[in-house]
């Protein structure tokens, strides 16, 4: 794409105000124009994650004196709000100070727009879509440092664009929990994007997954290399995760936290490592703090990953280690009908849009 071929001005999928589904409008909005140090990237694909839901419907909290106050995850949005904070494309242009060799080139995008210091085990502060504009339109600027070539790898866009939240969540609570082959680790919510991501990556490293999942889902998960699946929809959840690692757990990879973190960090052996980056079963836990300090276990807290994490998350996208699940693709104006399907938790692997 020239500078005669860029769009002006683009087509966008617009989060107008916190609400339902109905507040993403497509709209033609300003092409945005590198600055000094970015890229302009034409999108070829776009994830859709969690976050996007929780960003539209403010539910966040902005303090923890006001944990029901609608708010983004880092604070306040503005308005309106292009989202999407996974992005795989092409560099279309290059601004003052950027390589200008990254033009014409497939990238990767990491989504953090923003980490709390410069090194390589630093945590993501800000991020595409929410505290910039990202990726649900046809165009989209990003620091040319956070654009990673990936022209050689056999994915295809869409499955690129399922990588680099989901995966880089999952691989950064296998690393925060230190996870190793011949580990038992335990995913929640494993039908799900993280959760899927999270099975394929511990099988990867040669991990004893677990997942917790419902029967449905079952196949699937298990499909993307799950060892057992436990169902959780059926009988006392805590005694089959026990009947389903009778030696205990390493790691938990939880997602949906709520009252189940107590119930079964007992099952965690002596050093065990609880991993949480979710809070789909409610975000209130009430336990016996005991269990932590008398069993040497840990209850971790993990957003995103660092940008080692995501250089290894690279590495995998460029050797097609790790191919993605894909649910469903959808074209930039369904996006609010993709909402609405992530939603409904119906559908297994992650949900990807196409300007």
């Amino acid at each position: 794409m020239d500078q005669q071929e860029i769009p002006r001005p683009m087509r966008a999928a617009v989060l107008t105000r916190h609400g339902g589904p109905e507040v993403v409008e497509l709209r033609d909005v300003p092409t945005p124009e590198p600055g000094t140090g970015q890229v302009l990237v034409r999108v070829g694909a776009a994830g859709l994650n969690n976050t996007d839901l929780w960003t539209r419907e403010g539910a966040y909290g902005s303090s923890a004196e006001d944990p029901d106050a609608r708010s983004g995850w880092r604070g306040p949005i503005d308005f309106p709000r292009i989202q999407g904070g996974d992005v795989a494309g092409e560099v279309v242009a290059a601004g003052p100070g950027a390589p200008t060799d990254l033009v014409g080139r497939r990238v990767l995008v990491d989504p953090a727009t923003r980490y709390d210091h410069d090194g390589p085990g630093a945590h993501p502060t800000h991020i595409l879509g929410s505290e910039a504009d990202g990726g649900f339109a046809e165009l989209v600027v990003v620091d040319a440092e956070r654009a990673h070539v990936v022209d050689g790898s056999p994915l295809s866009d869409v499955e690129l664009a399922a990588l680099p939240i989901a995966y880089g969540t999952a691989l950064g609570m296998l690393e925060r929990g230190h996870a190793a082959a011949g580990d038992t680790v335990v995913v929640t919510g494993s039908s799900g994007g993280v959760g899927l991501a999270a099975v394929q990556l511990a099988a990867a490293r040669g991990a004893r997954v677990v997942a917790i999942t419902s029967g449905v889902h079952a196949e699937q998960v298990r499909a993307a290399g799950a060892d057992v699946t436990v169902d959780r929809t059926e009988g006392d959840l805590r005694e089959s995760l026990a009947r389903a690692c009778p030696e205990g757990i390493d790691v938990v990879v939880d997602v949906v936290a709520g009252p189940f973190v107590a119930q079964a960090l007992g099952l965690l052996r002596d050093g065990g490592r609880w991993v949480v980056a979710g809070a789909l079963g409610g975000h209130l836990v009430e336990l016996d703090v005991r269990r932590l300090y008398l069993a040497n276990v840990a209850l971790v807290g993990s957003t995103m990953h660092t940008p080692a994490h995501f250089e290894t998350l690279v590495d995998l996208a460029r050797r097609g280690e790790v191919r993605p699940v894909v649910a469903r693709a959808y074209d930039l104006a369904d996006l609010a009908a993709a909402h609405a399907d992530l939603e409904g938790r119906g559908l297994v692997g992650k949900l990807v849009v196409t300007p």
